[in-house]
């Protein structure tokens, strides 16, 4: 039997994915699992929540999770907003769009596809002219793919929506950010998106198995409006103060700690400098789609700091005038202490980190 020889060391370099996970992420999902009882359980499902959504930039959407991974929400879509001899429109982007229009077809639906050029994003103007041709209005949605990591193609969400809208059409604008959230800039409520699906595996920095999907209540309306036959996917049964409706079942509690963890490093690092190659000056690396971020720094910080400072003097990152702001930037280099500890940390420090602002 052929074996691959071991490459030494960790590997950095995940294409297309799943993304390396980081050590703080690893050790958060290392603890015991909690009696579904435990009110820590509802405050980390509550955690995850607020954090996706300030992460969406959505101030009202559902945010419903899912043990599943991106082709899970993806039917969990299907499964609420199209019944059999529906129509979908599908904009090309390649392997992932051609997914998402057959899982569409299993269920009985029609999925329209426009044409897909490689290398190309997609073409808003097939978009605007499918919707045009479509005077009777059977396309229910458009289900687009923001970054298709198979043809390595991320496409214009506004120029998208700004089509739809050209074309005065109401079908539901549902995004795919599985490969993008967290990596590129998206704004739910201003690119005015219906519907986001996302999952766990590439920049939320957590292993596979958790996805969410993001519903406004335009497209909650529609899915009550809904007769096809569901049970685990259906949004409205979801809805609900109780943990384990939440999940229609058991959480994954390791799985939402790791992205509690996950969302509190991506909202603490938008909030920290960044140093130029010559480490003489300083920029806010705060991204445009993050801004005006706050984070509540918790007592743990200066432990953070005093370690960082040390490593980076260690590691002549930065003249020693600027290893603080060095030591910040390279945060992601040290470790976090053992699991017990990093407990007595989590409710004090990333709860905060990741609170609706």
């Amino acid at each position: 039997m052929p074996t691959t020889p071991r490459i030494p060391g960790a590997r950095f370099l995940h294409s297309p994915g799943p993304t390396r996970v980081p050590d703080e992420v690893v050790h958060a999902m290392s603890r015991q699992p909690m009696d579904l009882a435990d009110p820590r359980v509802s405050q980390t499902i509550a955690a995850c929540e607020s954090g996706l959504k300030r992460l969406l930039h959505t101030r009202d959407a559902d945010i419903l999770m899912f043990a599943c991974n991106g082709h899970g929400v993806w039917e969990g879509v299907i499964a609420n907003l199209l019944g059999p001899g529906d129509a979908v429109l599908v904009p090309g982007t390649g392997h992932f769009s051609d997914g998402w229009a057959a899982q569409c077809e299993a269920f009985g639906a029609t999925a329209i596809r426009t044409p897909w050029v490689e290398g190309e994003p997609i073409d808003a103007g097939a978009v605007e002219q499918a919707l045009s041709d479509d005077l009777r209005h059977r396309i229910k949605a458009v289900f687009a793919v923001h970054t298709d990591t198979a043809s390595s193609v991320t496409s214009d969400m506004r120029g998208l929506r700004a089509a739809i809208d050209a074309a005065r059409h109401p079908a539901l604008f549902v995004v795919d950010v599985v490969a993008s959230l967290g990596a590129a800039p998206f704004a739910m409520d201003e690119l005015g998106v219906n519907v986001v699906v996302g999952a766990s595996q590439k920049g939320l920095m957590v292993p596979p198995g958790l996805g969410f999907i993001g519903v406004d209540a335009r497209a909650m309306q529609a899915a009550r409006g809904n007769t096809a036959p569901r049970f685990y996917w259906d949004w409205a049964r979801r809805i609900s103060d109780l943990s384990y409706m939440k999940f229609c079942g058991t959480p994954p509690q390791s799985l939402l700690a790791g992205l509690e963890a996950a969302l509190g490093l991506i909202f603490w690092r938008a909030s920290t400098p960044c140093w130029s190659a010559t480490h003489a000056s300083h920029a806010p690396c705060t991204p445009p789609w993050i801004a005006g971020a706050k984070v509540v720094r918790c007592v743990a910080s200066r432990l953070w700091r005093r370690r960082a400072l040390r490593r980076s003097r260690r590691s002549r990152c930065a003249p020693a005038s600027t290893s603080r702001h060095c030591a910040a930037w390279r945060v992601s280099a040290f470790r976090w202490p053992l699991p017990a500890v990093w407990g007595r940390w989590q409710g004090a420090c990333f709860a905060s980190a990741i609170s609706v602002t």
